[in-house]
């Protein structure tokens, strides 16, 4: 117990010192995520050993994974699975997939016919798109181009790997496999149909709850852990991954919450942020072996460098082949796919799996855990300078240095400064769309033309979660004032 305690004592310090060292790094490197996983790999086992991996603190990092799937799934619009560009994710991560195992059987550190490579098959596919919408949202993407893309092809990364984990992860008979996915699935259903079917029908318990929704009872918070917990609780029943329950609620929850609900959506991530996802990353950094990473310096790359070619590659022709969606400039399209790289959770997820049937070694574990920490440092930043280089047209600006070398420092300030003004047109125009869908969200929610000002005034950078909290809290104060 006391163990335990000082373990979730460090850990809690970490997850509240960790924002305000990210933030006082000048450009921000380094994005939270990454940083907890490198703290708890130096305050872990391997190294520093203050953090303990015990059975209680897994238990609490396994309820983090299954928060960040929760979201995860709550924050998938179906219209990113079924429209044209959602067509074509599902069929590109196949083609990844496809790529990812002919990978897997000409590398010879794994075999594609057992478990530890078919888990780095699947985990050569992942997105990590609940680490990638925060990422996306700071940076004013949400609700652009280049983010309904990214999360058209984003979500079938990261809900495809989570089904391949089931089906081919599995000790079990294929068809034991998937009559049991078939029977979770069927219990996944009624859990979402029948308290919709309440809802619409007025039943007196769903009244009950929507009205001791923001007492002390919590109702609706009460209600999403319990839908949460026993979803998971069945898979690992079932001896199915508990990422498969946790995405699971989260869709069930998007179905039975229809409209958006700011108050629950506040609470969920006040939770989940506030506590158990950053302990899940700070606890799955604690399980990686820094001097393993010292001792296979060359899988970490390899791995990276895969991520580039079956995930990346693929993820950018099919943007460039795609002829009805509105096209993309090619700085654009290679930021979507180097943001449809980032990859963690999964890796972690699918690595664990491999290490737990005895299929894989911790110290392999490690390295690729670390690899997809360092694609959540590395593929933001890629694709953020990726848009602002080519902005700057750097082939012009070479041609010209060759044709006039004195002028070089001329010729570099002018595309540095075309390059700002590029890129302030397009935050504008990013922050301009973000605006029109802050007042359009005022008028579905019957705001006044003054409320609605007050809604855009008071979120300063336009950004959609600030706006539907900022619409939620003017409707409240207006009916608190009528009363």
């Amino acid at each position: 117990m006391t163990v335990d305690l000082i373990s979730l004592a460090t850990i809690c310090i970490v997850a509240f010192l960790c924002p305000l060292i990210v933030q006082s790094i000048p450009g921000r490197p380094l994005s939270e995520t990454v940083f907890l996983l490198i703290v708890g790999a130096i305050l872990g086992p391997y190294l520093i050993g203050w953090i303990q991996t015990t059975a209680s603190i897994s238990l609490l990092s396994d309820l983090g994974l299954a928060f960040l799937f929760l979201l995860a799934g709550y924050e998938i619009n179906p219209h990113n699975l079924t429209g044209h560009e959602g067509k074509r994710g599902l069929v590109t991560w196949f083609l990844t997939l496809a790529l990812a195992f002919l990978v897997v059987v000409i590398w010879p550190t794994f075999s594609a016919r057992h478990i530890d490579g078919i888990a780095v098959a699947i985990a050569l596919t992942t997105t990590a798109l609940g680490t990638l919408l925060p990422i996306l949202q700071e940076r004013h993407l949400l609700n652009t181009r280049i983010g309904d893309s990214v999360l058209a092809y984003g979500t079938w990364g990261e809900l495809c790997p989570v089904i391949a984990m089931t089906l081919l992860l599995s000790t079990r008979a294929s068809w034991q496999t998937i009559l049991i996915l078939i029977g979770f699935i069927a219990i996944a259903v009624i859990a979402g149909v029948v308290p919709k079917h309440a809802r619409m029908a007025g039943s007196k318990l769903f009244g009950f709850i929507e009205r001791n929704a923001n007492t002390n009872s919590q109702m609706m918070v009460r209600g999403v852990i319990m839908l949460l917990v026993c979803l998971t609780a069945l898979s690992a029943v079932f001896k199915l991954d508990i990422v498969l329950g946790a995405f699971a609620a989260g869709f069930v929850l998007r179905y039975i919450i229809v409209d958006d609900n700011p108050i629950l959506e506040t609470k969920l991530t006040s939770l989940s942020y506030g506590f158990f996802i950053p302990l899940f990353f700070i606890v799955s950094g604690a399980k990686i072996d820094m001097s393993a990473i010292a001792e296979q310096p060359l899988l970490l790359i390899e791995f990276i460098v895969l991520l580039l070619f079956v995930r990346t590659l693929p993820i950018f022709i099919a943007l460039t082949t795609d002829k009805e969606s509105e096209p993309l400039t090619i700085n654009e399209r290679i930021t979507v796919a180097l943001y449809c790289t980032t990859a963690l959770p999964l890796i972690v997820a699918v690595t664990t799996v491999a290490v737990n049937a005895g299929a894989m070694s911790q110290t392999t574990a490690s390295v690729l855990v670390a690899a997809g920490g360092i694609t959540v440092l590395i593929m933001p930043i890629l694709a953020q300078l990726v848009m602002r280089t080519i902005n700057a047209q750097p082939l012009q600006a070479a041609k010209q240095i060759a044709a006039n070398p004195k002028a070089t420092p001329a010729i570099i300030r002018k595309h540095r400064d075309l390059e700002r003004s590029m890129y302030q047109q397009e935050r504008d125009l990013r922050r301009k769309h973000l605006r029109e869908a802050a007042i359009a969200r005022g008028k579905q929610l019957g705001l006044t033309d003054h409320q609605i000002s007050q809604l855009i005034i008071n979120s300063k950078n336009y950004d959609t979660n600030t706006a539907v909290t900022s619409s939620h809290n003017i409707t409240s104060d207006t009916t608190n004032d009528d009363r």
